[in-house]
């Protein structure tokens, strides 16, 4: 057996809030912030934090607009955002065939 590579996830993805951000992303496309905080059940602050990161590392894309006076930020995957939720949900997939005695190899 190969041994497991921890080194190689993705620490932009692997976390509860990121992953919940890219994966809200992934399955129902743009979300505003006050979506993205209801779904995730998360702090402002705390959601504020790694959105920041996320966009930062070029995975999300946000744009700006006003409804009525208020401020509306929403939020969308970006290609590498796409292309990182997919290698860590495949580091994870093969991480659990391993786990539950299955024959995949970990890369």
């Amino acid at each position: 057996m190969s041994p497991i590579n921890f080194n190689g996830l993705d620490t932009n993805v692997h976390g509860p809030i990121r992953l919940g951000i890219l994966t809200a992303l992934q399955m129902d496309g743009a979300l505003d912030f006050t979506t993205l905080k209801k779904r995730l059940e998360t702090a402002d602050g705390s959601l504020n934090l790694h959105l920041g990161r996320l966009e930062e590392n070029g995975y999300i894309t946000s744009s700006k607009a006003f409804v009525g006076l208020r401020p509306k930020t929403t939020y969308r995957m970006a290609p590498a955002g796409r292309k990182a939720l997919t290698a860590y949900l495949k580091a994870m997939r093969q991480l659990l065939d391993v786990l539950e005695g299955g024959k995949a190899e970990v890369d």
